[in-house]
């Protein structure tokens, strides 16, 4: 696995639990809408993962 990954914030994690806005915020994501590159490995991967209602991978 190489290269990026583009991660965009779909849906607003005002109303998910603490550990679901914690995930977000590392991400580097703010606004919804909002799209961040990030290193494609097994552990942003795994970010993705955790909270898939509110994120999309652009491809």
């Amino acid at each position: 696995m190489e290269g990026t990954i583009k991660i965009k914030l779909v849906r607003s994690p005002i109303c998910t639990p603490e550990k679901h806005k914690r995930v977000v915020k590392g991400l580097g994501l703010r606004k919804v809408n909002q799209v961040v590159e990030r290193p494609d490995t097994p552990v942003f991967r795994g970010m993705v993962k955790k909270v898939p209602h509110l994120l999309s991978v652009v491809e």
